[in-house]
């Protein structure tokens, strides 16, 4: 007869399983390294969260939600949080993957307003010009800050907006980039970008 698990078996169920993954800091090394760690999170795994496409150059990725009755809500729809969540850290690793080293990217700020209902699976895309990079590049030149709005619809599979997100970006040119203290203030409003 098999032995009945014990409570520190049980307890020890959740890190045995984390150690089982992979470690990241091998398998990022590429952006098809981070979508497999990425959907093997336990916060995105659970939550229903697929991320679908990461493209080499990070410039363009694609984010699924599923619904079913493990990740719906109250009422059967698309949970909130997972609205949310689904589009969480993308803008920022696209960006801080795309400007380098010598820059220090944040979230700074979000935003999400729910449209409709999510009744079913739910996708969002994002895109990452050369002409935002070239923006940020230009705004936070002289080491200041930089704030960047950064919009998505959440859609369902008939192209109904679910949810719009905003994610806002917090760049700044690291001191030894540029050869000049931190801390110094931009001017203007350029293409989107708000030097602060």
């Amino acid at each position: 007869m098999p032995s009945r698990p014990t409570l520190a078996r049980l307890q020890s169920l959740p890190t045995a399983a984390l150690a089982a993954l992979p470690d990241p800091r091998r398998m990022v090394a590429s952006a098809a390294g981070l979508r497999r760690v990425m959907n093997a999170y336990p916060p995105f795994l659970f939550a229903g969260i697929h991320v679908q496409e990461l493209s080499e150059d990070y410039r363009h990725t694609r984010v699924r939600l599923r619904l079913n009755p493990a990740t719906a809500n109250y009422v059967g729809t698309q949970y909130g949080g997972s609205l949310y969540s689904m589009t969480d850290p993308f803008w920022m690793i696209m960006v801080m993957r795309n400007l380098g080293d010598d820059y220090v990217v944040w979230d700074k700020a979000a935003e999400i307003e729910f449209v409709s209902p999510g009744r079913s699976d739910v996708t969002t895309e994002f895109t990452l010009t050369q002409e935002v990079l070239d923006e940020l590049v230009a705004a936070a030149a002289d080491g200041g800050k930089v704030l960047r709005w950064f919009d998505n619809e959440v859609v369902d599979g008939e192209g109904r907006v679910v949810a719009r997100v905003r994610k806002q970006l917090y760049v700044r040119r690291k001191p030894a980039a540029t050869g000049a203290p931190s801390g110094g203030v931009a001017g203007g409003v350029t293409g989107g970008v708000r030097p602060v």
